[in-house]
């Protein structure tokens, strides 16, 4: 409810409609002057009023510039080819590779001409020949990478970076493949999707190769916009002459406007997910169609931001912008270094700041000390804890966490804290025990509940910063079971004996039975900095599950599903933007992790 002096002083902003989440989404694809001559299987790249068009199939010498309004024919290239990449804009350009007619054998050239702005030059050959590979399509003649593509005996991951005078082979693309595209620079640079069909997408700092955010629908043959690590946009493509296109906004991708001509074996240019051309292409034959994609943000907001206050003239209502983690969902992050992690801990106040504590794997029994910890794309081993475990409860942040308990093949009491560069042994609990759920918000507060030493129990422990008290048990015993809040203010949900669907509440001093949770299961994982009002809980057993819950303070919600169903997940984050880390999919990897983002929405303010 909002009050006067909440928003007094502040400018409230009038708009007819609600705007968008971001600006991709408010953008639209709209046809413009086609290609002078049907063309598939092309290199393209260049921004949206000077795009370039070379090569493709039916092998033509020429090439075509666009002015922002009409393409026109320019100079011929040396070599006819396609199949093949290329980068640059109208007066810096570089192309490289392909298939030519007429070629002996299987047709791939190993050819590379640079554009000046005036006549093409041939220049050194890549080291290893191939066609249906990619470049980082913002790259100028002097500064390019080419990676992945087809050369007997197959499918490739190999790449390639240029320094204006010789091509040397530096890091490999985690998967092989070709027919993907390529997005960015010499040393920033995005590769998406391919063939064998996949959503993959990785990201290239200038020496490796690291698994970021899947696309939402695998493809291959696609256009992309030239864009950036930041700002990107994929579209058409393979299967099905698919008229589909996705946002890249650094984190995730978001399906957006369709192409209104649906094709494969398109190209496009752009600046990233505001601005964009696709070209080209084939359907049953190759095409000529040009599309524009241009966004239409409010003249007031060019897109949605958290807590953004607006007044709805249609609706007649003041709103603000808030994350709604009903209408949230589940994307897959880069894997964990060490696939160790079922039973592990997580803490961490995001899905781009987040820690995984330990774990266990099995075969052969293996109980883990390693640390894990996530920036937002990728994880990087820490230092370890002083004792391997897996199971005990904690929690925190990246730089204030804590875990207590837990088994190495015992019930342990014992304690660490972590400050940020250290694990140090610390206060242990009272009652040594495996399978304890926690609420830790840092390593100076927290509460430990449930657990099992033999027998499952109601055993609760608060920790202050230096030691645990013993203090007023659950209702029911329980272990497997999971939590989240602070050492006045936590729930606790979950667990075993036999799955239970039974949710406690603390108010520093009781615990009192809340509303259930719909689907009765243990060993889930949860966003352990949440609150005892604001929570999800994701997975557990059995079987292995995907279900997720969202906690409101009175009522539990079913959400979106986690990508892959698992037991014995670890969690991280807060209701609206959380982590699932590692866990059992009923078969390795125990590596899998993913991000939950709340969706931002326009919500209407009442006052009194």
């Amino acid at each position: 409810m909002a009050k006067y002096s909440d928003i007094k002083g502040f400018t409230v902003q009038t708009v007819t409609s609600d705007p968008a989440a971001s600006v991709a989404d408010s953008g639209s694809w709209a046809s413009v002057s086609n290609l002078n001559a049907a063309n598939r299987e092309g290199g393209g790249s260049g921004g949206p009023t000077t795009a370039i068009n070379v090569g493709g199939y039916p092998y033509p010498m020429t090439s075509e510039h666009w002015n922002g309004t009409t393409w026109a024919t320019f100079a011929n290239m040396g070599t006819p080819r396609g199949k093949n990449a290329s980068a640059g804009s109208y007066t810096n350009a570089i192309v490289g590779n392909g298939s030519t007619p007429g070629t002996p054998g299987i047709g791939i050239v190993n050819n590379v001409e640079t554009w000046d702005g005036s006549s093409w030059t041939e220049i050194a050959e890549i080291n290893s020949i191939r066609d249906s590979n990619a470049m980082s399509a913002n790259g100028t003649n002097t500064a390019v990478i080419y990676f992945g593509g087809n050369y007997s005996p197959g499918v490739q991951a190999l790449n390639e970076s240029w320094n204006g005078s010789a091509w040397t082979e530096v890091g490999d693309l985690n998967a092989a493949r070709s027919y993907l595209t390529g997005i960015g620079t010499q040393t920033a640079a995005l590769a998406v999707g391919g063939s064998p069909d996949t959503a993959a997408n990785e990201s290239w700092n200038g020496s490796a190769w690291t698994e970021v955010g899947d696309m939402n629908t695998a493809g291959d043959f696609m256009g992309g916009s030239s864009g950036s690590q930041t700002s990107a946009l994929v579209f058409g493509g393979d299967p099905g002459n698919t008229t589909k296109t996705e946002s890249w906004d650094g984190t995730s991708w978001t399906e957006v406007n369709n192409l209104g001509t649906g094709r494969d074996s398109l190209k496009g240019a752009g600046s990233g997910n505001t601005s964009a051309l696709a070209y080209g292409g084939y359907t049953s034959t190759q095409v000529a169609n040009t599309e524009e994609w241009t966004t239409t943000p409010s003249a007031l907001f060019q897109k949605t931001v958290e807590g953004q206050l607006f007044f709805n003239s249609t609706a007649n209502a003041f709103k603000e912008t808030v994350k709604d983690a009903a209408t949230g969902t589940w994307a897959s992050v880069a894997n964990l270094n060490v696939a160790s992690s079922q039973g592990s801990t997580g803490a961490g106040k995001s899905n781009s700041a987040a820690l995984e504590i330990g774990g266990y794997f099995n075969p052969p029994l293996q109980y883990y000390a390693t640390v894990e910890q996530f920036n937002g794309s990728s994880w990087t081993e820490i230092a370890d804890l002083n004792e391997g475990r897996s199971y005990g409860a904690g929690g925190g942040s990246i730089t204030s966490a804590l875990i207590a308990g837990g088994t190495d093949g015992t019930n342990l009491a014992t304690t660490e804290s972590w400050d940020g560069s250290s694990w140090t042994e610390t206060g242990d609990l009272n009652n040594g025990r495996q399978v304890v759920g926690g609420a830790v918000p840092s390593n100076a507060d927290g509460i430990a509940m449930g657990g099992y030493d033999g027998s499952y129990r109601a055993y609760v422990e608060t920790w202050n910063g230096s030691s645990w008290t013993e203090t007023t048990d659950l209702n029911s015993a329980t272990g497997y079971n999971t939590g989240s809040g602070t050492s006045t203010a936590a729930l606790c949900f979950g667990g075993e004996p036999t799955p239970r669907d039974r949710v406690e509440s603390w108010n520093g001093s009781s615990w009192t039975e809340v509303a259930e949770i719909n689907t009765a299961r243990a060993q889930g994982g949860s966003s352990g900095e949440g609150t005892n009002t604001s929570t999800i809980y994701f997975g557990g057993e059995p079987p292995q599950s995907a279900n997720t819950e969202l906690w409101n303070g009175s009522s539990w919600t079913e959400i979106a599903d986690l990508g892959t169903a698992r037991t014995g997940v670890g969690g991280a984050g807060v209701a609206s933007s959380a982590m699932a880390i590692g866990g059992n999919p009923g078969s390795p990897p125990y590596a899998l992790a993913e991000a939950f983002t709340a969706t931002l929405t326009n919500k209407t303010i009442t006052s009194s």
